[in-house]
């Protein structure tokens, strides 16, 4: 049997989680959406997904709304739109190479983390006002971070919005995931 922190009615998750703390990784991880095997379908689908591209919309939308309403010196429109791009290209890979233990990748995972949360930030405001890269860059990353984990966590489920609703509901009423092998 092919280990997965997926629990069956009997077992408690926390027993096969504890299995895998230290040792190798699981083959298969059975959470939202990390089960699912695309076959033949690049990376860029799960970029245009509807209700993925429609949460970046609400987020940029908000962003927008932000810079305007709080008047803060380093929050202007250019740097939400640059935020939040490189933020939904990259948090959810991010997410996935720490939860799928991808030793080799986390450097790699690390910058990409670091240049969309603070890195382009940087660039951007030595430019445009150093006055308020020195004033609000250490104010900035701490909000930034949260904000690129948080997305990471929406957009990391791979499938569309029914499929991730289907398998909520699933996984809230006790049945066991799809692809479980139960």
């Amino acid at each position: 049997m092919e280990p997965t922190l997926a629990a069956s009615a009997s077992t408690p998750n926390r027993g096969r989680l504890r299995r895998h703390i230290g040792g190798p990784p699981p083959r298969r991880l059975v959470m939202l959406g990390t089960t699912r095997r695309i076959r033949g379908i690049g990376p860029m689908t799960e970029y245009l997904r509807p209700w993925k591209l429609f949460s970046l919309a609400v987020g940029i939308a908000l962003l927008i709304a932000g810079s305007y309403y709080y008047e803060a010196i380093d929050w202007d429109v250019p740097i939400s739109l640059i935020m939040a791009t490189l933020t939904y290209l990259t948090a959810p890979w991010s997410m996935r190479v720490m939860l799928e233990r991808r030793w080799r990748q986390w450097p790699l995972m690390a910058l990409a983390t670091w240049f969309t949360v603070d890195g382009c930030y940087a660039i951007y405001w030595s430019f445009r006002n150093p006055l308020a890269l020195e004033l609000m860059r250490d104010a900035n990353w701490p909000a930034s971070l949260s904000l690129y984990w948080t997305c990471g966590v929406i957009w990391l489920y791979r499938g569309s919005l029914a499929e991730l609703l289907a398998e909520t509901r699933r996984a809230l009423t006790g049945r066991e995931t799809a692809g479980s092998g139960k």
